[in-house]
């Protein structure tokens, strides 16, 4: 005796409606991902030509209680203009001196020694921030 095995009829169990939905998710998923490159690539973009200028704090020297020089190295593009933002403190904590200092050299590396009156002792000296004409701030 031999089992005939019989076909199951053809769209019983929805077959071609799997298949339109799986070609659906398909293109929804490859326009999410095309977004979801477009959107990092543009934040991206946008974060590396907002660094107009960047700097660090390369040394410090307490000359008195009422002055502090501190070497400041900035980089910018040849032709940003703008300032950093320098702070002083007393070994309290409380802040003893903040000044901006103005570049606008055209060359894309500054090295200078800035001077800060303090109205008392200076422990630390912090760098708070660049800021370009433009906007741009680090």
């Amino acid at each position: 005796m031999t089992a005939v095995r019989e076909a199951l009829p053809e769209n019983r169990y929805g077959r071609s409606a799997d298949r339109l939905a799986d070609r659906k998710l398909k293109i929804i998923g490859s326009v999410l991902g095309v977004v979801l490159l477009a959107v990092v690539g543009w934040i991206g973009y946008g974060y590396i030509t907002g660094q107009g200028i960047s700097a660090e704090v390369i040394k410090r020297q307490v000359v008195s209680d009422q002055r502090v020089d501190i070497h400041l190295e900035v980089r910018k593009d040849k032709d940003a203009k703008g300032y950093c933002t320098l702070r002083a403190q007393h070994e309290d904590g409380s802040d003893v001196a903040r000044k901006d200092f103005r570049f606008d050299e055209r060359t894309d590396r500054i090295d200078r020694i800035v001077s800060l009156r303090t109205t008392a002792r200076a422990t630390s000296v912090e760098l708070l921030g660049c800021t370009t004409d433009g906007g741009a701030s680090h």
